[in-house]
């Protein structure tokens, strides 16, 4: 049986590339998106050239309805949910001084890239541990731990963070929050959800070249090119997908609320 991964965020950037990657390894993909119809259409139709079956789904992981017609509509059109990655994201849409930021800015920051996937993980957990519980009743299911089993391994699921979890950038400082928040969110789920089989990651990344990035693109050019990441090059979309892919296949089945960093070595501490 084919498995079934939603993407928040799918349509562009880092999220089409998880996309892209996951279809390459034989998923059907639900593309989300929030606002931009066109990007998703394309996406879903790369998707089907990469071999992989498309659904599109708009929905703004913000609100509530939206996250269950979310997964409503996965169910009805696949059946199933294997994999659950929280890519959708947005930084603040005027940066500004951390004793300027507006309430509105932050509220509207944290409902996409913390509170969305929260609940959306919430939801999508308690989808899983049912589609779990009926391949016990039938026998196809895996034993917690093995990865095995006639039902493909486990279901799991991915947020994907940023280094801004912990690099304080005083012109976004509700985004910093938001992947900061991401990080703990990751390790309370990974602990609530272990004993039902199913594992939670975060997935770092670092500067990854995207339409998002282009407007900063000169100043990390220099940055990078002056040794700010000891990987000395700018991360692709498919650097991200390459880890996502490898988590959702249950490479790592003896690891849970692990961060998996993709950042070209901004990470380490160096002198």
């Amino acid at each position: 049986m084919q498995k079934t991964a939603i993407v928040t965020g799918g349509s562009r950037g880092i999220g089409r590339g998880i996309c892209l990657g996951l279809a390459a390894a034989g998923w059907a993909v639900v593309v989300n998106y929030r606002g931009n119809a066109g990007a998703a259409q394309e996406a879903a139709t790369l998707v089907e050239q990469a071999g992989g079956q498309a659904l599109i789904v708009q929905a703004d992981i913000g609100a509530a309805e939206d996250r269950e017609r979310l997964v409503a509509e996965t169910i009805a059109r696949f059946g199933r949910i294997d994999l659950l990655v929280n890519n959708a994201g947005m930084a603040p849409r005027v940066r500004a001084d951390l004793l300027e930021t507006s309430e509105e800015s932050y509220d509207e920051v944290m409902a996409v890239n913390l509170k969305g996937p929260f609940f959306l993980t919430q939801r999508v957990a308690r989808a899983m541990i049912e589609q779990r519980a009926n391949a016990d009743a039938d026998g196809s299911a895996p034993s917690p731990g093995t990865g095995e089993g006639r039902g493909g391994g486990h279901p799991a699921i991915v947020n994907i963070g940023s280094i801004s979890a912990y690099t304080a950038s005083i012109n976004r400082g509700e985004y910093c929050i938001s992947k900061a928040g991401m990080g703990m969110m990751t390790a309370l789920f990974a602990d609530r959800l272990a004993p039902r089989g199913i594992n939670v990651y975060e997935v770092r990344p670092g500067i990854i070249e995207t339409d998002m990035t282009s407007g900063v693109k000169g100043k990390y050019d220099a940055l990078i090119d002056g040794g700010l990441t000891p990987i000395r090059r700018w991360g692709q979309p498919e650097d991200i997908a390459a880890a996502v892919v490898a988590l959702a296949q249950g490479s790592f089945p003896f690891s849970t609320g692990e961060i998996f960093n993709v950042d070209g070595g901004f990470h380490l501490r160096r002198l």
